[in-house]
């Protein structure tokens, strides 16, 4: 890092952060650092949570990261890039689930990228030579991990949402770590809620609900590789997560 500069600066990603900010970003929640610092802000915590890493692992997860923003470049998530949901993705596991694991690290930033964009991985190719191309780039169990929480292809004449259900209720309870990046990102998705406005909130409402007693019983389970601290604040955290979206849904069933 160069003197008075920040690490994605030196990356070249961004605008340089104050080094004040930069002291403060480990203590703030992600949300906080999204509307206060943007994409900027989040880059500099994955990079401030990578450094215990081995350089060769922090290097892989920089590269992971790198391919999820040229992938991600034209997409957006409400009011914001894309890009800013896997990080916080990515850093909630790091520095909250207390996991120091360069895999589930690369695997977490790239999760929807084979969901979105397997073209632009292998052109031409289905998410099969997708995942291949991830594989060869950082690794089996990155690519496997990204594989177990894709959403599977949507079967025509089924509800999303069951479908959705059902792919996390069966796939997850195989592979332990996969549940660990599918409980970040639904918490990204499902928590984070209270950052969403607009027609998509009801729906989005509606679809998490259900699942969050089963993402709970999962947290849980003694073959979850989590720390019991963390599960416990999982726990907590899907259950104000139930509290809100059973707000939402019981005003939107009284209009």
């Amino acid at each position: 890092m160069t003197p008075g500069g920040t690490l994605s600066q030196d990356l070249g990603h961004g605008p340089e952060l104050e080094p004040a900010v930069t002291r403060l970003l480990p203590v703030m929640p992600l949300h906080a650092i999204t509307v206060m610092y943007g994409e900027a802000g989040l880059r500099e915590r994955l990079l401030l949570e990578t450094l215990p890493l081995p350089s060769g692992d922090r290097g892989r997860v920089r590269d992971a990261l790198a391919l999820a923003a040229r992938l991600h470049a034209g997409d957006r998530r409400q009011r914001e890039p894309y890009l800013n949901h896997p990080l916080r993705v990515t850093i909630r596991i790091l520095s909250h689930y207390q996991v120091a694991d360069p895999d589930v690290a690369c695997a977490a930033l790239l999760h929807d990228t084979v969901e979105d964009h397997a073209h632009d991985l292998e052109p031409g190719g289905t998410r099969h030579e997708a995942l291949k191309v991830l594989s060869s780039q950082f690794g089996t169990r990155a690519a496997d991990l990204v594989a177990a929480v894709t959403n599977p292809v949507w079967e025509d004449g089924r509800s999303r949402h069951e479908q959705y259900r059902d792919h996390v209720t069966t796939g997850l309870k195989a592979d332990p770590w996969a549940r660990v990046i599918k409980l970040s990102d639904f918490t990204d998705n499902a928590v984070g809620l209270i950052h969403t406005s607009g027609p998509k909130l009801t729906g989005l409402a509606g679809k998490y609900l259900p699942l969050i007693p089963v993402l709970r019983e999962l947290a849980l389970r003694a073959d979850t590789p989590l720390r019991p601290a963390v599960k416990e604040m999982i726990a907590r955290q899907l259950d104000n997560a139930a509290i809100r979206l059973t707000a939402v849904t019981r005003d939107h069933d009284a209009v």
